[in-house]
C-alpha cells in the first residue's frame, strides 16, 4: 500500500460501533442493503499531492489561500487566520495506559480523555474528506538515523506543507519505498473543534496522543503548532532512549566551528 493508499484509508475513519444484528435482521430484506449501504467517506477521490517540491507548494498557496504573496525577497508570505501564534492553553494531551506515568500533568500538559480525542479525530478526518485537494509530507524528525522518528503530516493549506517540508528533514528516494510514519499529523485547522466535547474550552484544540502516535489540529492554522507538536513529541521519546533532547538551532561555520541558537 503506498502513501496515498494508506491516507485513503486513514480518511475512511474508524467503526467505533457495531450494529446490533436485530437491527440487521429487521431490515434483511430492504432495499437499502442494495442502494444505501455504502458511505460517502469510504469513497474518497480527493486529490492527494505528495512530498511535492517547494515550488509546488509556493504556487498552490499563491493560486488558491487568499492573503498569500511574494515579498521583495521571494519569500511567501501568508495569512495564517485569526492566529498568529500558538495557543497552549489549548493543547491536549491524551491520559492514556501508555505514557500515562510517564507525563508531568497540570497547566502545561493538560489531560483529554480517549473519547474526546477519538471524537476530535473524526471531526479533522471529516472536514479533510470534503477537501478537494490535500497534502501529505513524509519527512523525518532528526537527522540521526537511530534517534529519528518518522513523521507524516496531512493538511489541506500549502502554506503548512511547505512550513514542514522546510522544518522536517527530506527521505532519500530510496527511503520513501519503506517510509512507515511513527507520527501522523492530521492538520485540520480551518475547521473549528465542537465547543461541547468534554475538555474543550475554545473553537480551538491541538490534541496530542503518545500511545496512536497522532496529532490532531483544529480550529488554528497557525503551522508552529504542528512544529510544536513534533518537538514535544521528541522531548517525550528521546529520554526514553536515554538521548537528552535540546531545544535550539544550530549554525556551522566555514572552519567547522558550531554556533547554538536558544530562544
Amino acid at each position: 500500500m503506498d502513501a496515498a493508499q494508506q491516507v485513503r484509508q486513514l480518511l475512511s475513519g474508524t467503526e467505533p460501533q457495531a450494529i446490533d444484528p436485530a437491527v440487521h435482521e429487521s431490515h434483511k430484506y430492504s432495499r437499502s442493503v442494495i442502494y444505501a449501504a455504502k458511505e460517502d467517506v469510504h469513497i474518497n477521490e480527493t486529490e492527494i499531492i505528495y512530498n511535492a517540491s517547494p515550488s509546488v507548494y509556493v504556487e498552490e498557496a499563491l493560486r488558491n489561500e487568499p492573503g498569500s504573496m511574494l515579498t521583495s525577497t521571494g519569500a511567501l508570505s501568508v495569512s495564517s487566520g485569526a492566529k498568529h501564534g500558538r495557543s497552549p492553553k489549548d493543547k491536549r494531551v491524551v491520559r492514556e495506559p501508555t505514557s500515562e506515568d510517564k507525563v508531568w500533568w497540570g497547566g502545561v500538559n493538560i489531560p483529554l480523555e480517549q473519547n474526546s480525542f477519538m471524537i476530535n479525530r473524526e471531526r479533522a478526518i471529516d472536514y479533510l474528506n470534503t477537501r478537494k485537494r490535500l497534502f501529505v509530507v513524509d519527512a523525518w524528525a532528526g537527522w540521526d538515523p537511530t534517534y529519528r522518528i518518522a513523521v507524516r503530516i496531512i493538511c489541506e493549506r500549502a502554506y503548512h506543507a511547505l512550513f514542514m517540508h522546510t522544518m522536517l528533514v527530506q527521505p532519500t528516494a530510496e527511503e520513501l519505498k519503506t517510509f512507515k510514519p511513527e507520527v501522523t499529523i492530521m492538520n485540520a485547522g480551518c475547521f473549528p473543534a465542537n465547543r461541547y466535547v468534554a475538555g474543550m474550552t475554545s473553537s480551538c484544540t491541538i490534541d496530542l496522543h503518545l500511545g496512536r502516535g497522532e496529532v490532531v489540529i483544529l480550529g488554528s492554522q497557525y503551522a508552529g503548532e504542528m512544529k510544536k507538536g513534533v518537538l514535544t513529541l521528541m522531548m517525550y521519546h528521546m529520554p526514553l532512549r536515554g538521548v537528552l533532547p535540546l531545544h535550539s538551532s544550530c549554525n556551522q561555520g566555514p572552519n567547522g566551528d558550531v554556533t547554538l541558537f536558544f530562544g
